[in-house]
């Protein structure tokens, strides 16, 4: 039996997996895709850290707690913002290249929401540095990996976690995974938000969509913050280190019209508020020049120059609103335990608290690295202490699981799911994004009550049993489908106006909604 499985191999996988090894040694990750393919890799701007003498962790604490907007855990934001520090210390001596000062100091900026410059990063590439130094000193670990398997479901008896269900996507095999501690680290669910959206295609929530049908409580689920700036058409991000590099928000006469370093969602109300109104926004960079552009944001400027044929110090960068992080998720306390037995979570499917109703620009590769030490240090601990349970030798978590994958084999296709998951997309970024009221938000609850009755007459056309792309995205169809009744009912549920949740019929944020949605 495996010590300590892992579901997921970002950087909260990743750093839990790294602790866990110090205390047992037989640790596995099982990934939807490869290590190095995490959506930590998009995280460009900073992981932030009181570092400098004018800061301080109190005043870390404070940033975070105001932009939690009353939702916060004031523990766990404690033990976030009291750990940053020593993560970027470990962080550094493991390898990662954190960008420096003149005088070899870590190099810092400052990000939304904050009243001092916190953020460490590495040019533009901060999540992607991260996540390979990580991946590589798992290696050198001799951690052991299984890529390509898609988790199904979480194997629970006598209501403790024992293990789990996945997919082989290379063979379409359905295998067993049994082990003492279980920690999920595969990430948000923003994938909802089909074509507006910053993530990868593959974050489709699998992991809180299958907690949750194990029995995992859920929190905050209506929380999606947007970011401000991606490239206008496609959604590629521009990372608020463009604005915490001095960049300015301007109009068609550039003319600025919101201070660039308010919370995330905030800002994005400004700029789609104009955007609604027929009007164009813009990044302006230009009077940065080039050589402060090609040494901050590197990335940046190679994908401006490649997908709209224009340069950062010469042209004004047309942008807009996209679905960017989920505040909400898989509830935990501060081991980073779920509400099932030997069941963990960490990063960004989980719900630690430290977020509340908006996150503060900085801390999500933070949260990645402090409370995956957490999870990872308290699973690998409690394992050895475990004294195993009697297993049903005949498992129907198994039986079960394939039964449903065969059974999809063999169902039509008569309505085609990928043109909900298109409507899904546009409808969520329209009706359940940064302006919603309830006329609106019942509307589309309606249409995802239609189509979860529909489900089984959308099925998939391709039947063969080697890297079947159909199949994997039908399942993940299904999970958005299940996740997008719960955000859009906890949405409805919460009747005023609170960080990245904003509602035109309830514009104040009311006393009485001071308190976190649980399902």
């Amino acid at each position: 039996m495996i010590d300590v499985l892992i579901i997921g191999s970002g950087a909260a996988g990743l750093t839990a997996a790294l602790e866990a090894k110090k205390y047992t040694n037989n640790i596995v990750v099982l990934s939807k895709t490869y290590p190095t393919h995490s959506q930590t890799a998009q995280a460009q701007g900073g992981i932030n850290a009181a570092l400098a003498q004018e800061d301080s962790v109190e005043q870390h604490i404070k940033d975070t707690l105001k932009s939690a907007h009353g939702l916060g855990d004031e523990k766990a934001i404690e033990i976030l913002c009291t750990n940053a520090k020593d993560s970027i210390q470990w962080l550094d001596e493991i390898g990662v290249p954190f960008s420096r000062t003149l005088n070899s100091s870590i190099a810092q900026r400052q990000l939304g929401g904050t009243k001092k410059t916190r953020a460490c990063y590495s040019s533009d590439y901060t999540g992607l540095k991260i996540l390979h130094t990580l991946y590589d000193q798992c290696i050198k670990e001799g951690i052991v990996f299984y890529n390509e398997r898609m988790m199904l479901d979480v194997i629970v008896e006598n209501e403790t976690a024992q293990g789990i269900i996945a997919l082989d996507i290379s063979s379409t095999k359905v295998e067993e995974y049994r082990a003492k501690k279980v920690i999920l680290a595969t990430g948000g669910y923003s994938g909802l938000y089909f074509d507006y959206t910053t993530n990868s295609y593959s974050t489709t929530g699998d992991g809180v969509a299958v907690a949750y049908r194990a029995g995992c409580t859920l929190k905050d689920m209506e929380y999606i913050q947007f970011h401000p700036t991606t490239l206008e058409k496609n959604n590629i991000l521009i990372s608020e280190s463009a604005r915490g590099e001095g960049g300015y928000l301007v109009d068609k006469d550039g003319q600025r019209f919101v201070d660039e370093l308010l919370p995330r969602d905030e800002v994005a109300r400004a700029i789609l508020s104009k955007i609604d109104k027929g009007e164009e926004v813009f990044l302006d960079l230009r009077h940065l020049g080039k050589e402060k552009i090609n040494e901050a944001m590197p990335q940046e400027n190679r994908l401006v120059h490649e997908f709209c044929h224009l340069k950062m110090e010469d042209d004004l960068i047309p942008i807009h609103p996209a679905a960017h992080y989920t505040m909400g998720g898989i509830k935990t306390n501060h081991h980073a335990q779920t509400n099932i037995q030997n069941l963990y979570a960490c990063g960004e499917c989980a719900n630690s608290g430290v977020h509340g109703a908006n996150r503060l620009g900085g801390n999500s590769l933070l949260e990645l690295i402090v409370f995956g030490k957490i999870a990872g240090k308290h699973a690998s601990m409690e394992s050895l202490e475990y004294s195993a349970i009697n297993i049903d030798q005949h498992n129907q978590h198994l039986d079960q699981s394939k039964e449903y994958v065969e059974s999809l084999f063999h169902s039509t296709n008569e309505i085609n799911f990928y043109e909900k998951r298109e409507t899904m997309g546009k409808e969520f970024f329209k009706k359940i994004g940064l302006f919603r009221t309830q006329n609106e938000m019942q509307e589309v609850l309606s249409l995802v009550q239609q189509w979860k009755k529909k489900l089984s007459k959308m099925g998939i056309g391709d039947k063969s049993k080697t890297y079947n792309r159909n199949l994997i995205e039908f399942i993940e169809f299904s999970n958005m489908l299940e996740l997008s009744e719960i955000i859009v009912s906890s949405a409805l549920n919460r009747c005023e106006s609170r960080g990245a949740h904003y509602r035109l019929d309830y514009p104040l944020e009311l006393e009485e909604f001071a308190y976190d949605f649980e399902l």
